[in-house]
């Protein structure tokens, strides 16, 4: 069976469609390396300008450092420390612009600090700020900080009263409200989806996954599917590399060796323990450690966020949560809730990623600056002189603002002049999402149906936010079955996935387009039964699809360390 022979409403499957594109038509004003939400934001933004933009991700979107974050959208209260008022400044506003412009997937969160010392931490921030040099540990936060946003403190006795299991040695607490990004991989595909809809479909808005940069030839740069080994060359006017921890990399490949980054590893735990949970009250716990590491605990849905280190990262080794930093997660958990227990067993899931921080000499990395730079670079290619952006740093939080100063210096570049804003645009499934809990059941009330209970049309409310109108359309145009293995997944749903969201591999499907590894629901029959539904969209035989089962296997073992469960009988 061809890839192209199945899609059950006899539509050709298109997940490779932008790569026959690429192929096809070799050229484009703009080429942007790396598909993260700071390469995104910026190919989605250079699209409504009307530039002619191409983008390639050798792996999946947002499958580096973009899907290893803690998954906040915040305001920067800990750049302080490194005197960062630009950032600081730059994270509150666009913290507050995606709680509006994403409000599918940008949360309002609410964050408690616990505080075991009286006069440390944020007071300490501008005297940090003027020996930034200091060769000490860092002090714990303090309680007379008074740059938290929206800040309420306790005393001790209420502190406890709210949080009855905190450790009795708390002296205050600090709350305040920051935001929370649940679903970053499928926010990075809405931003990617506006770019190619603001194109209007004439093709100059194109971009494809597993597609990599291998060097330069004579013809341009060079490109290789990944999932079919073809080579093609390709040209363009200006190249943006945003390759995140890889710029250097990246650069050597283009024949611009630089030395621009210095990233550091940050790893995390997702915990199913219903105790912890439940300690939470609600609220992240966001806290510096004994050894002056800025950390947290976090609920999510019914699961717990623990993290992070801050590690010098090795870039020849993969980025994974090892025994020791897991060890770390539950010291810190005990530091801060020491009437509870956890054990490895609690684990459902774990992640680390290589945050693109700027090389620098500072002993602790937690100096290390957060901000961004844009280094501007030229090379010889197919006989032309073409400028090189390097991207050198980079939040989720501020990847609006980044875009558009990635996208200004573009502009100016090409001679080109700006068009529109994106300060005001709502993000894909953001456009008109319902504003309050009221508003959302009435929503899934409206398209409950026979084929359709409210669970089911929450969950893809959930998943796409408003475009869940066009997911339901889709699953009505034809015959459809929920999966067997979750009650998550229907048959066309996939189908759907694979038509509008360039399915690679069975492990996006797990990872990036749901949150089911996250959550710690993948078992043997889930993956057997997803692999063998992708089999006809996406053209796999037999073998492929056992290469695909094994495949998710190993990075799930490999990346995550999670053996995959028994089916239950």
């Amino acid at each position: 069976m061809s890839k192209h022979d199945y899609i059950s409403d006899g539509s050709p499957a298109s997940s490779r469609t932008t790569v026959e594109s690429l192929r096809e038509r070799p050229r484009a004003k703009v080429l942007i390396i790396g598909g993260g939400i700071n390469g995104v934001g910026t190919f989605r933004d250079l699209a409504l300008q009307g530039v002619d933009v191409a983008l390639v991700e050798r792996g999946d979107y947002c499958q580096g450092a973009s899907g290893a974050s803690s998954h906040m959208i915040h305001g920067g209260i800990r750049y302080l420390e490194n005197g960062e008022f630009r950032l600081v400044k730059e994270s509150v506003t666009e913290r507050n612009g995606l709680l509006r412009l994403a409000p599918h997937y940008v949360k309002p969160l609410k964050t408690t600090i616990p505080i075991f010392s009286t006069f440390s931490g944020v007071l300490a921030a501008p005297l940090r700020f003027l020996t930034h040099k200091q060769h000490g540990t860092p002090k714990e936060r303090g309680a007379f900080g008074g740059t938290v946003p929206r800040h309420e403190f306790k005393g001790r006795t209420k502190a406890l009263q709210e949080l009855p299991r905190l450790n009795p040695g708390v002296k205050y607490t600090a709350t305040y409200f920051d935001a929370s990004v649940h679903n970053p991989e499928r926010l990075t595909l809405d931003v990617l989806q506006d770019g190619q809809k603001a194109a209007g479909g004439n093709g100059t808005a194109r971009a494809a996954n597993y597609v990599s940069v291998t060097g330069i030839g004579d013809e341009g740069v060079q490109l290789r599917d990944e999932l079919t080994g073809e080579m093609f060359s390709f040209t363009a006017d200006v190249i943006v590399n945003t390759t995140g921890a890889w710029v250097d990399l990246t650069n050597e490949a283009l024949g611009s060796p630089s030395q621009f980054m210095g990233g550091t590893k940050g790893s995390h735990i997702v915990l199913d323990h219903p105790a912890l949970f439940d300690a939470c009250q609600g609220s992240e716990i966001f806290f510096e450690h004994t050894d002056g590491r800025i950390v947290l605990i976090y609920p999510m849905g019914d699961r717990v966020l623990v993290g992070t280190t801050d590690i010098r990262a090795d870039m020849d080794e993969d980025a994974v949560c090892t025994d020791e930093e897991i060890t770390y997660f539950f010291d810190l958990i005990k530091h801060v809730f020491p009437d509870i227990t956890i054990t490895r067993e609690s684990i459902v899931y774990s992640f680390a990623g290589v945050r693109p921080l700027p090389r620098d000499d500072a002993e602790h990395p937690g100096f290390v600056s957060r901000d961004y730079r844009i280094e501007h670079g030229d090379r010889e290619i197919a006989g032309t002189n073409v400028p090189v952006l390097s991207l050198v740093g980079g939040k989720w939080t501020t990847f609006r603002a980044l875009s558009e100063h990635m996208t200004n210096d573009v502009l100016t570049i090409l001679g080109h002049k700006r068009k529109i804003s994106t300060a005001k645009l709502p993000i894909g499934g953001g456009a008109d999402f319902p504003p309050t809990e009221t508003d959302i059941q009435a929503w899934i009330a409206r398209r409950v149906s026979d084929d359709l209970d409210a669970a089911r049309v929450e969950g893809l409310l959930t998943r796409y936010g408003t475009r869940a109108t066009d997911v339901i359309t889709y699953l009505a145009a034809g015959e459809d079955r929920i999966l067997h293995s979750t009650r998550e997944l229907s048959l066309r749903e996939i189908e759907f996935m694979v038509r509008h969201e360039q399915i690679g591999h069975l492990i996006d499907v797990l990872i990036r387009r749901t949150s089911l590894a996250f959550r710690g629901l993948v078992t043997a029959e889930l993956l057997t039964e997803l692999a063998q539904a992708l089999a006809g969209p996406l053209g796999w035989d037999t073998a492929r699809v056992a290469q695909e089962i094994t495949h998710a296997q190993d990075v799930l073992r490999r990346f995550h360390g999670v053996p995959v469960h028994s089916p239950i009988s």
